[in-house]
């Protein structure tokens, strides 16, 4: 029998591992684009390695974990990071590639495992998986940190990740996971469902239009201050970093909250928060309003994935990887597409529309949850 406060904390690594290796990239491209003397345009190419195995990973982890269990899973993966990174500081670029391609893979595959997983083990799954988002933002925020602390010594502090990744998979062995729901062969017949559930599509195309929106701020929000408050990148970048501080802290808010308050209002509260934060967004003439508005928006965006992928848990426990895994891809095909669509709104008008772009976006995100809550909570 496996202990859940174990299996839970060794979620919380596999997530932390993540929020790690998403922001690996983009903390020392600067650095790698001097040493393989880059254009623009190639490290741009080289840039959407990253996402393209995230999607490639989220969309195979599924099956897998269903028929494997988690730890085979996790433990493959977290290798695979372990080889990527040490990729990042190779003078070979197809070595450079392959490494960036293995870190979104495994990246992908550790994410939609670790939600996957923790959706499995919990009760009360909302608030665990928000209580799981929170180990992503002390991920992401720890490698650009130790970055900008020790210029320079890019290479040492790769190093010294893979070592510390080493730490969690050392953990990850020593714990015992859940069985496997599938030993015995992957269902076709359940899995053929699957694909024509009207629901999961449903709660897929809502995680759409979250995983859009945080995108859109985590690539545009520098760009939107400069270009329309402040030339200054340092205080873009506080405004951003107030973003990730709002989502961090009320997801931890979050996980005490779900425990008193049905997931349904609390996502209707978190939409509503967005929909204020983009009118306070549009209204500012400041920067320090813009930090008001860009906080508020993180704590708008915490609810989304963990009550959405919480709802998916409960609705297919049997298969709930494979869920996971088609629920996630939808949702970073959304990441893809509403960003795309962004740089098209701010080159044939402007930059400033964005949150009107937010606006919409969390329009119609509440119009699908209010379809689900009435078609399939009221009846349940």
């Amino acid at each position: 029998m496996y202990n859940k406060k174990l299996v839970f904390a060794a979620a919380c690594l596999g997530m932390l591992l993540f929020g790690i290796v998403l922001t690996s990239l983009g903390s020392i491209l600067p650095v790698i684009t001097e040493r393989f003397h880059m254009d623009q345009l190639t490290a741009g190419s080289l840039v959407s390695i990253l996402p393209f195995g995230v999607l490639a990973g989220s969309l195979i982890f599924g099956p897998i974990v269903d028929k494997y269990g988690y730890k085979f899973v996790l433990i493959t993966c977290i290798i695979l990071v372990l080889f990527g990174l040490q990729g990042l500081n190779a003078n070979e670029f197809y070595l450079l590639q392959l490494g960036i391609f293995l870190i979104g893979f495994g990246g992908g595959v550790i994410n939609g495992g670790t939600n996957a997983l923790v959706a499995d083990i919990s009760d009360e799954k909302g608030a665990n998986l928000s209580l799981l988002g929170v180990f992503f933002g002390i991920g992401a925020l720890g490698l650009p940190s130790l970055l900008s602390i020790f210029p320079g010594l890019q290479s040492t502090i790769i190093n010294a990740v893979g070592i510390f990744m080493s730490l969690p998979l050392i953990f990850i062995l020593a714990v015992r996971f859940p069985a496997p729901k599938n030993p015995q062969g992957f269902p076709l017949m359940e899995s053929g469902k699957l694909l024509k559930s009207p629901v999961l599509y449903l709660l897929s195309f809502v995680l759409f239009f979250e995983s859009g929106m945080e995108g859109m701020v985590s690539n545009w929000t520098t760009t939107f201050i400069s270009k329309t408050l402040v030339e200054k990148s340092e205080l873009a970048l506080v405004v951003l970093s107030s973003h990730i501080a709002g989502l961090t802290v009320a997801r931890l808010i979050l996980g005490w909250v779900l425990k008193k308050v049905s997931p349904v209002k609390v996502l209707y509260a978190s939409i509503g928060i967005i929909i204020l934060s983009a009118v306070i967004i549009i209204l500012s003439n400041n920067i320090n309003l813009s930090i008001i508005g860009f906080a508020l928006l993180g704590a708008g965006f915490a609810a989304g994935f963990p009550i959405t992928l919480g709802f998916v848990g409960e609705n297919f426990p049997k298969l709930s990887g494979t869920a996971f895994s088609i629920a996630l891809v939808i949702a970073l095909v959304g990441n893809m597409l509403i960003n795309y669509i962004m740089g098209a709104v701010s080159y044939y008008t402007h930059i400033s529309n964005m949150p009107l772009v937010l606006g919409i976006c969390a329009i119609l995100m509440l119009v699908l949850i209010s379809f689900y809550s009435k078609k399939y909570i009221t009846k349940s």
